[in-house]
């Protein structure tokens, strides 16, 4: 039996080593004690968890556009624990600040803004506490995705997925109301909700059909009918 648990070590090792070419660069935000209060608090407000554990458990990865256009002021806008008072639409929600695990540049560059890739983070409503977020610097007009990200987005599912086999979805921030009927959906006021558009649904059909051996999830097709 130890040897058989030795030998499934080397052969994890030996497949993630596969992913050497994917290089994260840590770029972390701040992450004190009061964004740790906040984040149980929201586990337990919003998704009724309660919880002193600060990681999730992924079964999800969720991609996003920032809108903001640098890469310099996403991190800028991540940075505080708390939300700044322009958002006064999810302010209501919690006074966590939004973030994702992952950011990555328009060219193409992977940046690890928390602490660990399963730190909890704010970044999709209902299934944060089990979704790893990944922002894309840009938006749809003027600073359109680019295939570099399309390439680093491709390239981090693969390594997500490599290391948490548990992972079984993929979707775009566009397609989380989709969940509203889903067994992993954990909001606990059905009236909170918001509409989004990122982070395409051309991206996220050029990021599927490259990571389509992976057979990763999209939104339940009931609630699509």
């Amino acid at each position: 039996m130890r040897y058989l648990r030795i030998s499934f070590i080397l052969i994890t090792a030996i497949l993630l080593s596969g992913f050497s070419g994917i290089h994260i660069i840590k770029e972390p935000v701040t992450f004190d004690s009061e964004r740790k209060k906040l984040s149980l608090q929201y586990l337990k407000e919003r998704h009724g968890i309660e919880t002193q554990d600060i990681n999730i458990k992924p079964k999800m990865i969720v991609l996003h556009f920032t809108v903001i256009p640098t890469l310099e002021g996403t991190i800028r806008a991540f940075q505080k624990a708390t939300l700044p008072s322009s958002r006064v639409a999810i302010t209501s929600a919690s006074q966590l600040n939004v973030s994702s695990q992952f950011i990555i540049d328009q060219d193409g560059s992977i940046y690890q803004i928390l602490p660990e890739e399963t730190t909890f983070a704010r970044h999709v409503i209902g299934l944060n506490y089990t979704a790893i977020g990944v922002e894309n610097v840009g938006d749809a007009d003027t600073n359109p995705l680019t295939k570099q990200q399309i390439a680093a987005n491709v390239k981090l599912v693969r390594y997500l997925k490599m290391k948490y086999p548990q992972i079984d979805y993929l979707i775009g921030h566009q397609e989380y109301n989709l969940f509203r009927e889903h067994e992993l959906w954990k909001e606990t006021d059905p009236n909170y909700r918001t509409e989004k558009t990122d982070p395409g649904i051309q991206f996220m059909e050029q990021v599927r059909e490259q990571v389509k051996d992976l057979k990763l999830k999209g939104p339940p097709k009931s609630a699509v009918n």
